[in-house]
Order: C-alpha cells, then sequence, then structure tokens
C-alpha cells in the first residue's frame, strides 16, 4: 500500500439502526418495499501520531436486494447483511496499522472466503467492507481537516492498484485520482418502479403531503429529464407499461434520457433479446428507444456470465449490477459482451474507483452508471452524491427522495439542513432535498470536512445492531 499515505488502526466500530417508512410503496425485482431499516456505522480510528478520530457511514439493509431467494425473510435478509458487518468489523480491528485503502485490500480475500463458508454471496461479502471504509474513510478526512474531491486528488486513502485486480496492472492510479474534475452538480435520474402510479387515474387514493405522487407530477414538480424505469421481464406487461411512461415523457422533447432497469428479471439471452426486439419494433416507443443511455442486469446473476450478450449489446449497451459482487465482476462481463458496471456506495466506494479506472481502459464505450439503493437524505445520500460528483458521472439515480419523505421523524435533519442549506431546504415542518430543474447542488458536499457531509447521525433513539443470526440454525423458527 502506499507509504505516503497517512498510517491509522482501526480502534473502534459501533454499529446502530433505525426504521424508516415509505411514503408509497416501491416495487422493483421480486419485492415491493413499504419500510425497511437503515444501518448507522460509527468507526473511531487512531492514527500514527497519536491522534484519534470518529468518521460514520449509512445504508439501508435491502431485503431482497442482495440475496433475492424467495426462501428467505426479509429478517433473514437483515441478518446476513449483518454478519457481512461482523465479518468485515472482526477483521479489521484485527488488523495492524496501514493506510485507509490498506484495510479494504488486506481483508478482501477473507472476507470473501469467510462469507462463502456462511452461505453469503459476494454482494452480500461485499457490504461489510463498504460500510466501514466508508467510515473510515471520513473520519481520515475530518481528522485532516479535508473535504472529499481533495483528500481523494491527495490520494489521502493510500489507494494503489492490488494484486486483486491485474487488469489495472501499470495503471497510473495517483495520477487519475488527481485528474478528476467533480462536478458541482448533478441530474436526479428519477425511479419510476413497477408498482407507481402513472397518472391520477392509477390511484384509489392520495398520500397528500406536498410532494409529487405521479409520474405526471414528478415531472412537473422536478422539472427532471432523466428517469430510470423498471422492466419486469413481462414482455406484454412491460411494453404495455411503457408506451404509458412514453406518452409522458414525450414533452420533454430531445433532452430527455431514460435507463431501464431489470433486476435480473429476465431468465436468460434469449428472454431478453424477445424483449428487445419488440421493444425495437414498436413505434410508440420511439421517444424512450431514442432516448436510451442503457439497461441494466436484465438477467439473474446466476445465469448472467453462462452466456453472452454482445449481439444484443451491439445495439443495446447493457451493464451489470447486481452481479458486481467481486472486484474481478466487471472484467468478467466485459469479456461477455457488457458494456460496463453500476457504481453503488452500498458495494464498496473504492471499487467504484476502479472501475472507473477500468473505464478509462475499456474507452472507447466503457460506461460507469451511477445507481441508488434508496440512500436516505444525510449520511447515506451525501456519501454516494460525493463519489458520484468526484467521479464526474453527470447524473445518478436517486429515489428515496420521492419514496420516503425527507429526513422523516429524525431530528438531525436540522443539523443536515444547517450544514448544507444548498442541499437541503425546509417544506412546512419537514427537511426534504432541494431540487432544482432536476438537479442537486454538491459543491458543498465535496468541500465539507469528512466523506461528503459536514453534519453527522444522531445515535440518541437508535438501537444498537444486534448480533447477527446467521448462519440459520436449523432448529430455529422461521424470523
Amino acid at each position: 500500500m502506499s507509504d505516503q499515505a497517512p498510517h491509522l488502526k482501526v480502534a473502534e466500530i459501533r454499529c446502530f439502526e433505525r426504521p424508516y417508512q415509505m411514503r408509497m410503496p416501491f416495487r422493483f425485482g421480486v419485492t415491493t418495499m413499504s419500510g425497511g431499516l437503515q444501518l448507522v456505522v460509527q468507526v473511531r480510528i487512531e492514527l500514527a501520531d497519536g491522534r484519534s478520530a470518529t468518521g460514520w457511514s449509512a445504508e439501508a439493509l435491502s431485503a431482497k436486494w442482495f440475496d433475492k431467494n424467495p426462501g428467505l425473510t426479509d429478517a433473514q435478509n437483515h441478518h446476513q447483511l449483518r454478519r457481512s458487518v461482523e465479518l468485515a468489523s472482526e477483521g479489521y480491528l484485527a488488523l495492524p496499522k496501514g493506510s485507509a485503502f490498506s484495510f479494504f485490500a488486506r481483508h478482501y480475500t477473507a472476507q470473501m472466503r469467510a462469507a462463502e463458508a456462511e452461505g453469503l454471496n459476494p454482494l452480500i461479502a461485499s457490504f461489510g467492507p463498504a460500510m466501514l471504509d466508508r467510515a473510515v474513510f471520513d473520519a481520515l478526512c475530518r481528522a485532516e481537516g479535508l473535504g472529499f474531491a481533495a483528500a481523494m486528488k491527495a490520494n489521502l486513502a493510500g489507494m494503489v492498484i492490488p494484486d486483486l485486480t491485474p487488469d489495472l496492472e501499470g495503471f497510473a492510479l495517483g495520477e487519475f485520482l488527481a485528474a478528476q474534475i467533480p462536478q458541482s452538480s448533478l441530474a436526479l435520474r428519477h425511479t419510476v418502479g413497477l408498482a407507481d402510479p402513472l397518472t391520477a387515474a392509477d390511484q384509489q387514493s392520495r398520500v397528500n403531503d406536498g410532494l409529487p405522487e405521479t409520474l405526471e407530477e414528478v415531472v412537473r414538480h422536478y422539472g427532471g429529464h432523466y428517469y430510470k424505469l423498471k422492466i419486469s421481464g413481462d414482455v406484454g406487461a412491460d411494453l404495455a407499461r411503457l408506451r404509458s411512461i412514453a406518452a409522458i415523457l414525450a414533452p420533454l422533447g430531445a433532452g430527455l434520457r431514460v435507463t431501464l432497469d431489470g433486476n435480473e428479471q429476465f431468465r436468460d439471452a434469449a428472454a431478453l433479446r424477445a424483449f428487445w426486439s419488440a421493444f425495437e419494433a414498436d413505434p410508440e416507443l420511439t421517444v424512450l428507444r431514442r432516448a436510451l443511455l442503457c439497461l441494466e442486469q436484465p438477467i439473474h446473476r446466476d445465469q448472467a456470465f453462462a452466456v453472452p450478450v454482445s449481439g444484443i449489446a451491439r445495439d443495446l449497451p447493457i451493464i451489470i449490477d447486481e452481479s458486481d459482487g467481486s472486484l474481478e465482476a466487471a472484467t468478467l462481463a466485459r469479456d461477455l459482451g457488457y458494456r460496463g458496471v453500476s457504481t453503488k456506495v452500498c458495494k464498496g466506494f473504492y471499487k467504484s474507483i476502479l472501475n472507473a479506472a477500468r473505464m478509462t481502459r475499456w474507452q472507447p464505450g466503457g460506461l460507469l452508471s451511477a445507481e441508488d439503493l434508496t440512500c436516505e437524505p444525510g449520511t447515506a445520500l451525501q456519501q454516494d452524491l460525493a463519489l458520484v460528483s468526484f467521479l464526474g458521472l453527470g447524473h445518478v439515480e436517486k429515489n428515496a427522495h420521492h419514496f420516503i419523505d425527507g429526513f422523516g421523524t429524525r431530528a438531525e435533519g436540522e443539523d443536515f439542513l444547517a450544514a448544507h442549506p444548498e442541499l437541503y431546504h425546509r417544506q412546512g415542518d419537514k427537511v426534504r432535498l432541494r431540487i432544482a430543474q432536476g438537479r442537486v447542488a454538491t459543491q458543498g458536499l465535496l468541500s465539507a470536512r469528512g466523506f461528503g457531509a459536514a453534519a453527522v447521525p444522531q445515535t440518541g433513539g437508535l438501537t444498537a445492531m444486534p448480533p447477527a443470526l446467521w448462519p440459520p440454525r436449523q432448529d430455529a423458527p422461521a424470523l
């Protein structure tokens, strides 16, 4: 690891949870969400010069995304993610001093092996280190008085090309980081879930909380031109719904941009070809076809690397998302015709940076697309926005501001509003995301001391993360 970066020890890790409620149901893939749990991680580091600092991360414990096995309950999915955090915590606490990045690199293989031994897939295995890495780097930025952009440009984490990514051998990572031109604002790509009402005629009741509820209202309220459309793998149903969406989005004209998300709902490449052929042939979908940027993870991860998609990908850029569980996943996907990969902080921000480096080597054509895992306002949202802005990606999927009402009942909303008035505003008694013409300002969170946020979570009222009940005992009652 880089000898010039500050060396530190991970001295203490504390994990908390809090529930959240959706203002509207969110249907994607195999699930419909009405609420969930958010994990909040606090890490204390000790630097070689004796200083100590605390950092934070936060992320939704998303059931039925990391593992979509219908035989598992949501509670079991939560325990899987807790176990990943436990495994990472045990490893990081045991490691001697090193650069921030070295904790990720030194523990990576042990984390993947330990998770596999306990029946946890690579995507789940990545979650624990992803949470700790963000909190460790947040603490380091705070200790050094640096914002995320300045810290990354200076390679404060001590990132190097690890042996784990031999395809990047010889890549000048330090120069790559220093050359990044962060975005001062980002276009938000609004998620249209499978159950979202498109017009008022689709609604049986209203939420009436002052926020838009139908797609028509979203377009008028936020003024955005970027949209992510969930599809189900049922060609007939998908085409019918996409026609209705196309009619709503058509007035946006040449500035419209869309992505499609298959959420692993196509059983194989043949099913995907059937959808794409029908999509291309439908004259009512011309507006979407011209605006289409990419299709995200159409085929289930169990089959995604079994057959090439090169034939379809000539006309349709396809990227992986759920298949991106390991550091080598992006290169495996490329060999099969995939154009690129998603970035999500829940999969690891170091992985995103290494994949961004790969995309520069894949040019022309390498595609890194910024996607969302219901990042709630505050720490989770701002760390993701900081990463995407730093990488200069221009637009990012965001949905928590729509499906969750701001900070909800969290008192820390006032802290984040005071620290980042360019990003939030008050509407009545709620602190909500400030969106102007479909964009959010990111300059302030890039320069704020820490990883994307000057404010920190309030732990009062949060519950300690319970011990993971995983692997499940054979004689244990169903959760």
